[in-house]
């Protein structure tokens, strides 16, 4: 579904990314771990279109992303929470998750049941506490609750793949939980394809179906979850 090929990228003259390849299969959940500061949050923001790289080539079901902006990407299929979360804080939860309807609309093209001009109600199936904070502030939102936001205005477009950096990040556990429960409901009913950067060790095991480990801007292991070990943890994870 998506294809790195030897993708180098530089930023603010150091360059982060070396020759990295990475294939992403339909239908997966691939954790991409590592350090900090090996290249994680770089890579996804090249996948998006957010940084440019400097040579190599990205591509989604075989065309060229390259210079593509982010906006064309998220009409191509691609949903991304960033780091953080970004949401609009002065703005309502609803007016939050507007803002990727006119995207929606223009890529499903009618073809869902319900109008897509609506936010879809999947989201509130997902994350209840949003259809009760409809009209509060995105500020106002604790930390958990603005994630919950994040997640559900990158679900709006109803993407292909959902791109996730480090999305449990400063989270209380019962929010984690939920989380991780709504990417496998997606992944595994919808077949939704993750993306997801994690530095919690059980959640990308709980969650995972891949993982990806990163080393000095390139990919140094890749494998099934299951085949993560002790080896492997202690050599690229442990600090």
């Amino acid at each position: 579904m998506i294809s790195i090929n030897k993708v180098d990228q530089l930023y603010g003259g150091t360059q982060i990314l070396w020759g990295l390849d990475l294939e992403i299969v339909p239908g997966s959940i691939t954790c991409i771990m590592g350090r900090n500061g090996v290249g994680k949050t770089t890579l996804l923001k090249a996948i998006m279109g957010l940084l440019p790289i400097q040579s190599g080539e990205i591509t989604m079901e075989g065309e060229t992303l390259n210079k593509q902006s982010a906006e064309k990407r998220a009409y191509s299929g691609i949903g991304y929470v960033p780091q953080g979360r970004d949401i609009f804080p002065m703005l309502t939860v609803e007016e939050n998750l507007r803002i990727g309807l006119p995207v929606r609309g223009k890529r499903t093209k009618g073809t869902l049941n319900d109008n897509p001009k609506d936010i879809p109600d999947k989201i509130f199936e997902l994350f209840p506490v949003l259809k009760d904070m409809l009209h509060r502030r995105g500020g106002d939102l604790s930390g958990g609750q603005q994630q919950q936001l994040a997640i559900g205005r990158a679900l709006v477009l109803e993407p292909k793949v959902l791109i996730l950096d480090e999305p449990n990040e400063g989270i209380q556990p019962n929010i984690v939980k939920q989380i991780g429960d709504v990417i496998l409901k997606l992944n595994e009913e919808e077949g939704l394809t993750v993306i997801l950067v994690e530095q919690k060790l059980g959640f990308a095991r709980r969650v995972g179906k891949e993982f990806r480990l990163m080393e000095k801007g390139r990919i140094v292991a890749a494998d099934k979850m299951e085949n993560l070990n002790d080896t492997l943890i202690k050599q690229y994870l442990a600090v």
